[in-house]
């Protein structure tokens, strides 16, 4: 079992920045993969950036060159540095890790870009 908890949302502005944060409750070097996903209301949850292995970071082409994932093993924790932040980035940001065949995500963390 992997307890997953994000933190780091707020409100914004447009072209601002946000930095979150998911804390693992086990090591991270053991995931598969970790992931960062949104949801904007009323859409689908989608992939903004992961890594698999600990290998390349994958991006949504709508946040490359913008959104930055990190890790820290030492902390059991990975971040997305958010910066230029649109109006369209407004979502609920997701932690995942996925353990073997196992999924599991965190509570979600608002992300609210609006002058």
């Amino acid at each position: 079992q992997v307890q997953l908890v994000e933190s780091g949302g707020g409100l914004v502005q447009p072209g601002g920045s946000l930095r979150l944060s998911c804390v693992a409750s086990g090591s991270i070097l053991m995931m598969n993969e970790m992931s960062w996903y949104r949801q904007a209301p009323g859409r689908e949850r989608e992939l903004v950036a992961r890594i698999i292995g600990g290998g390349a970071t994958n991006y949504a082409d709508s946040v490359k060159g913008r959104f930055t994932f990190s890790t820290d093993s030492a902390k059991n924790t990975v971040g997305l540095q958010m910066n230029s932040l649109k109006p369209e980035d407004t979502a609920v940001y997701y932690c995942s890790a996925i353990v073997g065949s196992l999924a599991y995500w965190g509570q979600g963390t608002q992300v609210t870009v609006s002058s």
